[in-house]
């Protein structure tokens, strides 16, 4: 009887070895690129922080930091009351986020976890506001701001978008792939509320997509430009974006200023990306991948 001889592996020629190093390489060396082309914008914002007026326009331009920061937060806070816009960009954007996440959560289940008439459709009409382009809805949004009262207040800023189509079906997808239909049907025979239901036992396993919510809630309102453009009317009530834009002139545009506006304006959002990537990332892929 002849004996079993073990299968052998055959080890990866070296010419294989050196085509795998050679991508990978060429791989690292494409993202590194890509990286430093994404990050040029942001570096040159800092550097140019730091800088004269005449010296931003040096050619070739500056590439290192200066001594001219303080200088140009003197002539912001002169030009501007920079420190209350900067108060009322972050209120707007907590407003605006809380009001997402509780209304848009509270949709998504309802879509997701219960059965009435016309579910379907409501959901399909909430689809399709998704498809109206963004310029459609500014006659008519100032029109109702007007008529409400609400013009020039932080108000007409935020309540209007609380419940967003996005929201809402980030939510419903989330929560149809992540809470269990037996743990609803169980909480409801013994007794437990709707409202005690989505409070207690389908909010807290929704906590990933709320993350993800909130950041790109909290995101947009902070860089949100047309809304405060369309409505906001004394400077003292200017959010961020356009306060910077008010710096803008034919004539004498304090360009070093205005950098170092962008800068503090960036750091915030910068800080909550670094913190949160991964939450951000988790949120968005969740339930795609069983």
């Amino acid at each position: 009887m002849s004996a079993v001889l073990p299968l052998r592996r055959e080890a990866p020629s070296a010419k294989g070895a050196s085509a795998a190093l050679t991508s990978r390489l060429l791989a690292y060396a494409i993202v590194g690129v890509g990286a430093l082309i994404m990050l040029a914008p942001f570096y040159f914002m800092f550097v140019f922080a730091t800088q004269s007026r005449t010296d931003i326009f040096n050619v070739p331009p500056p590439l290192w930091f200066s001594d001219e920061l303080l200088n140009n937060i003197k002539v912001l806070t002169t030009r501007l009351p920079f420190w209350k816009n900067v108060g009322w960009s972050l209120y707007v954007g907590l407003m605006s986020t809380a009001l997402t996440l509780l209304f848009c959560s509270m949709a998504g289940y309802a879509f997701a976890m219960l059965e009435f008439r016309f579910k379907k459709v409501l959901f399909a009409l909430v689809m399709g506001t998704m498809m109206v382009p963004a310029f459609m809805n500014m006659i008519p949004s100032f029109m109702v701001m007007d008529a409400l009262g609400w013009i020039d207040t932080h108000r007409a800023l935020y309540i209007p978008g609380a419940a967003s189509a996005f929201g809402i079906f980030l939510m419903r997808q989330f929560a149809a792939s992540t809470v269990p239909h037996e743990l609803i049907n169980a909480a409801r025979i013994d007794g437990c509320s709707e409202l005690g239901i989505y409070w207690r036992i389908a909010l807290p396993l929704m906590k990933p997509a709320l993350g993800t919510l909130g950041l790109i809630t909290f995101i947009s309102s902070w860089n949100n430009f047309m809304n405060p453009l369309i409505v906001m009317r004394t400077a003292e009530n200017y959010t961020l974006p356009l306060a910077l834009r008010s710096l803008f002139s034919t004539t004498s545009t304090e360009w070093g200023a205005l950098m170092a506006g962008s800068a503090i304006a960036t750091l915030p959002l910068l800080f909550l990306f670094v913190i949160s990537s991964r939450q951000l990332i988790a949120g968005l892929t969740a339930g795609a991948v069983k």
